[in-house]
């Protein structure tokens, strides 16, 4: 009975994923396509991921280190023993390593700071002192400095608004700001323009240590000599070798003069840990800090200045140092001058196995699997490209001068670039270019998540259930639609997307991880594998979620770009930088009537000194109908896209050939020479880095940024670019429609 009733069972599912739709492909070729799939995974192996992730993170391998290149060469020879074609390209960038690092209290008792990471028995890698970089932050100044300490919460521009409303100056002082709210970068950068002559950058318990759970090794949390490294180049300017801007860093480059390189930190910057960070906290004077700036150091936060001066002595040895990119090609059967890319870095502050070599490993076992496809018959139309980026962890720098060397070749032959990083337990997250959100949504349908055994999508789905507020839980209720993040800044996405308009996605597992080393030197195998990703469940599911982005888009007939899903997106952020122009008026008009009252009461009695600002200009009009009239422009050809879309798998070969270039050429038009105001490299104009939050994105940035900085004008001027940017967007949309109808 039981073989009579299964066998049924196994034809119904046979038929289920025999007649399952997928997005760009025909009914036939979907059921192809769908078996390979199932082949694929069974091929996946957790010890594959396991054994890569040993050899790879033995040794620190930051660039410039024997392990880097060892990694890179391990890395190439795997690639071509699965049947591709592996090379390692190189570029000469300049990455500066800590010659001196001194930081004290000059008090009656004095204080100096540890600045190291001790040897923990439970973490192996972590005794291998001569080996490691020294924490510190890449691309700081040089700079001997001695001045009294203000605390400046997070470190970004409200912050020395609200010092500034307490009356008190940065200038001529140390700065000490807390990681958080903001990318590391922005802290000494904010801190310069204020007139701050030095910075330091610690992790406070309440967001990273004690206060959320057990120190590692006991727990998974960064102990009390933990530090963050990482860099503080000015990446919102432009990210890459700092003095090759535009142009990739091979041997014969022209290089700028380093005293030229406007992203190289004006101020001395070091990070410490919270016990470093304790005594210099404890010599705070002045008033106390605001409730939302205290942390969870058992002191009372205060915002200073110090009661003693801090001296801070910092000397880097500006080399230049050569890295190693490995670029392994499968060549496509049907059309080899279209690629699919892949990527995921390969260099660490020191061992780095969540960030990136859990990323990496996963990207390591898809190529490995799809090479045994090969073996079984399969043959992707598209070319593969996958790629081990090196120097990302300083400033994107291989990625980007991959990406800036064959900026011409990018252009014709990218049809997508799909990146991911640190990697671990949790759900799904994905950012990227919005004409991806059905194709994404539909591949979240069809994986299952390896804790629960639902759909990945019906898991996140519960987790933005849960995560809601009453408010707005019943108006979720339902919505199971994925939206795509923008994206910003902080890995290899960046060149492809916001310097050459190359559609891109970010994915990765998150947020149920037991712990974070993040840039620390116990970032190591020994706390991977016992916090992170147990048995590396949720690198195999970022195998599968990749693989069938990269094979779909490699095998499509049309490929699986929405129009209408972009359009109503930038429509919605089109909505938000309206509502902020409003806000700016609603409460420049409440500032300044609270302005005015007060002058006018010193005006009456003027024996009182008080210092009143003066009141801001009001905000005039600003015309949205451009962009409006651009985006119904676009609405109405996305919307017949849209509609004709299904037609497209009937057309002749060579049609479909000349619709799918327009497709993945589009983004391209979104990304204009000249680029933004005062940051010209980053040429998309739907999304950026912000300038003053470096990860975080800003969308419509030209306009948002422009309305942010009070500058009404460039708000304008960014109104017209959008949309004409918009305009030539929907003119390629147009050409497609014509060639379907």
């Amino acid at each position: 009975m039981r073989k009579i009733l299964l066998f049924p069972l196994g034809i119904f599912l046979f038929q289920a994923a025999s007649s399952q739709k997928v997005m760009g492909f025909t009914e036939a070729n979907a059921a192809k396509q769908i078996s390979w799939e199932k082949q694929f995974d069974a091929e996946l192996k957790s010890a594959n991921l396991d054994e890569w992730m040993k050899f790879m993170t033995a040794h620190p391998h930051h660039v410039g280190s024997p392990q880097d290149k060892a990694n890179a060469e391990y890395m190439a020879n795997l690639f071509r023993s699965w049947g591709y074609q592996a090379e390692l390209s190189s570029y000469d960038v300049l990455f500066p390593t800590p010659k001196t690092r001194q930081l004290e209290l000059l008090s009656a008792k004095p204080f100096k700071a540890r600045l190291d990471e001790p040897v923990l028995a439970a973490d192996k890698t972590s005794a291998l002192k001569s080996e490691q970089l020294p924490s510190y932050n890449a691309y700081s100044a040089d700079g001997d400095v001695t001045a009294e300490l203000v605390y400046v919460n997070r470190g970004i521009p409200a912050d020395y608004d609200e010092l500034a409303r307490l009356g008190v100056d940065v200038r001529g002082k140390i700065v000490i700001a807390k990681y958080g709210g903001s990318w590391r970068g922005i802290k000494p950068k904010v801190a310069a323009e204020h007139g701050a002559i030095g910075c330091l950058i610690y992790s406070d318990p309440a967001d990273d240590g004690y206060a959320i759970g057990d120190l590692y090794p006991d727990g998974g949390y960064r102990p009390k000599d933990g530090v963050q490294r990482g860099s503080v180049m000015d990446m919102p300017v432009y990210p890459g070798d700092p003095l090759t801007p535009n142009i990739g860093a091979t041997k014969d480059a022209v290089r700028l003069d380093r005293k030229d390189a406007i992203t190289i930190m004006k101020i001395p910057v070091l990070p410490i840990s919270y016990a470093d960070a304790l005594p210099l906290l404890q010599s705070l004077a002045g008033q106390v800090a605001p409730a939302s700036w205290r942390g969870a150091l058992p002191i009372t936060y205060h915002v200073g200045p110090s009661r003693d001066k801090v001296h801070l002595k910092l000397e880097f040895n500006w080399d230049i140092k050569t890295l190693y990119n490995v670029i392994a090609k499968m060549q496509g059967s049907e059309f080899p001058d279209e690629w699919i890319i892949s990527g995921n870095h390969h260099d660490a502050w020191v061992n780095g196995a969540d960030d990136p070599m859990s990323g990496m490993v996963s990207e390591m076992e898809q190529a490995r699997a799809i090479g045994e496809l090969v073996k079984k018959g399969f043959r992707p139309k598209r070319t593969l490209v996958f790629c081990a980026w090196d120097g990302e962890e300083p400033a994107l720098l291989g990625s980007t001068e991959w990406v800036e060397d064959h900026q011409t070749e990018l252009q014709q032959k990218a049809v997508a670039y799909i990146n991911s990083d640190g990697n671990s337990r949790g759900f799904i997250g994905a950012s990227g270019s919005h004409t991806f959100e059905p194709f994404f949504n539909e591949i979240t349908e069809q994986v299952t998540d390896p804790q629960t055994g639902v759909t990945l999508k019906q898991r996140k789905y519960a987790k933005t259930l849960v995560d809601a507020d009453k408010t707005n839980r019943a108006k979720l209720f339902g919505n199971t639609y994925m939206k795509l993040g923008a994206l910003g800044a902080g890995s290899d996405y960046s060149p492809f997307i916001q310097h050459l308009g190359i559609p891109s996605m970010n994915i990765g597992f998150g947020g149920e991880s037991a712990g974070n080393q993040y840039h620390s030197v116990y970032d190591s195998y020994d706390f991977f594998i016992k916090y992170m990703d147990p048995g590396y469940a949720y690198g195999i599911a970022l195998a599968k979620v990749k693989a069938r982005i990269i094979l779909r888009l490699a095998c499509a007939d049309v490929l699986p770009f929405d129009f209408n899903s972009f359009y109503k997106t930038v429509n919605d952020y089109a909505t938000e930088v309206k509502a902020l122009l409003e806000t700016t008026r609603t409460e420049t008009e409440s500032e300044n009537r609270l302005i005015r009252e007060k002058l006018y009461e010193l005006a009456k009695d003027p024996t009182k000194t008080n210092i009143t600002p003066q009141p801001k200009s009001n905000v005039p009009y600003v015309d949205f109908s451009p962009v409006e009239n651009a985006l119904v422009q676009l609405k109405n050809s996305a919307e017949e896209m849209q509609r004709l879309y299904a037609s497209a798998l009937n057309l002749p070969a060579e049609k479909i050939k000349s619709l799918n270039t327009i497709l993945y050429q589009a983004e391209q038009s979104l990304a204009i020479e000249k680029g933004l105001p005062r940051r010209p490299w980053y040429r998309h104009q739907i999304y950026a880095p912000g300038f003053y939050t470096g990860y975080g994105v800003k969308t419509l940035p030209g306009i948002r940024e422009a309305i942010e900085q009070r500058n009404w004008k460039e708000a304008q001027d960014n109104i017209q670019q959008v949309a004409l940017t918009l305009i030539a967007y929907t003119s390629r949309i147009n050409q497609a429609i014509a060639l379907l109808k």
